[in-house]
């Protein structure tokens, strides 16, 4: 006897969605005042640290190590190892400008999904399928921005590329796009941290690197593309040392964009709707300079599409409003969907570094 399909699902989401609209948000931006702002500041970054499992983090000893080094057309290609936390190493490349001195700025370059980790942000086309995911997302950001004479570093983040938890998945031609984003969050949910937060704290540890070595690292920079979005806006928010920062295809309403749509993992935090949605954490970079890129048909945009990105932007707004700064929060918006596209990239940083 053949099992038949049943006419209908009894699913939870409504349920969720209408404890999100009963109890989400409870830590919105308070802009009424500077010092309203400011102790509302301190009391969300706490928050979102401890929720993150930042809080939890302990530095050590970075152990920096030269791995190889290539010489590309005008630029030297460092790859480094550092240690983020305990045993905890994570690779990453440094584009250096051959015209590169003790003034030239630094930008932090991380990567999203399927743009082959630092890879392709490094703009590694010497592999044929990391060249295909360049091409498709125009994710050779952080090559570009070197070739503009910046010194860019590109790191791996926890779960991908030569930091994946499981390093035989996708032994195939699809080897640089896997990740193990899901695995290990699970992992780190059950401690009480997140992936987000060892992503941020990851890149912390880097500032601490850039800050070693010969370069302005008062003049730090951070710019990525989807998950790298993600990691820009985290670190920007949480880290003052960031002086600019720019996320494209990461800035919406979480409601939509989150638990309506399905999305990775990685995304997911205990306790961070209740606090604050997308636009409280970048009001938290008030008021550096911030930009956001926007694809009008990005399906992560959510079933209302810019609407969705406007009201976060909007409220994040007001905190730059509050500091007559909101020049300083740039929204693009560009024809096309999920990918970079930078058209605004050089020029922001060139005047906000």
């Amino acid at each position: 006897m053949k099992i038949k399909p049943t006419p209908y699902y009894y699913t939870s989401q409504t349920h969720l969605s209408n404890i999100f609209d009963a109890e989400a948000r409870q830590l919105p931006c308070q802009a009424g005042s500077i010092e309203a702002y400011s102790l509302w500041k301190a009391t969300v970054r706490a928050k979102l640290r401890e929720i993150t499992g930042i809080s939890q983090m302990k530095t050590c000893d970075l152990e920096p190590q030269l791995l190889s080094t290539a010489q590309l057309e005008g630029i030297t290609r460092e790859k480094w190892l550092i240690q983020t936390e305990q045993d905890v190493w994570m690779p990453f490349y440094i584009l250096i400008p051959h015209s590169a001195n003790a003034e030239t700025p630094c930008i932090i370059a991380p990567h999203g999904h399927v743009i082959c980790g630092k890879l392709g942000t490094s703009g590694r086309r010497d592999y044929e399928v990391v060249n295909r995911q360049i091409e498709e997302y125009n994710a050779d950001y952080g090559l570009k921005f070197a070739e503009e004479g910046y010194v860019v570093f590109c790191p791996d983040a926890r779960a991908f590329g030569e930091r994946r938890e499981s390093p035989r998945q996708g032994e195939r031609e699809d080897f640089f796009i896997c990740c193990t984003c899901e695995y290990l969050n699970n992992i780190a949910i059950c401690l009480g941290r997140s992936l987000t937060g060892m992503w941020t704290w990851d890149l912390m540890r880097l500032i601490d690197y850039i800050e070693t070595r010969e370069w302005d690292a008062s003049r730090i920079a951070c710019a990525g593309l989807s998950g790298g979005g993600a990691q820009t806006l985290w670190l920007t928010a949480l880290d003052d040392r960031v002086k600019c920062g720019i996320t494209s295809g990461y800035f919406y309403g979480i409601k939509e964009a989150l638990l309506k749509l399905p999305n990775c993992s990685c995304n997911y935090i205990p306790g961070l709707w209740n606090a604050v949605d997308m636009g409280d954490i970048a009001a938290l970079i008030a008021p550096r300079p911030f930009l956001v890129e926007t694809g009008i048909d990005d399906p992560l945009n959510g079933e209302s599409g810019l609407a969705n990105v406007f009201s976060q932007v909007e409220i994040a707004r007001d905190a730059y409003k509050l500091f007559s700064a909101e020049e300083k929060l740039v929204h693009v918006v560009e024809e096309g969907g999920h990918r970079w596209y930078g058209n605004k990239a050089n020029w922001f940083i060139e005047i906000n570094l």
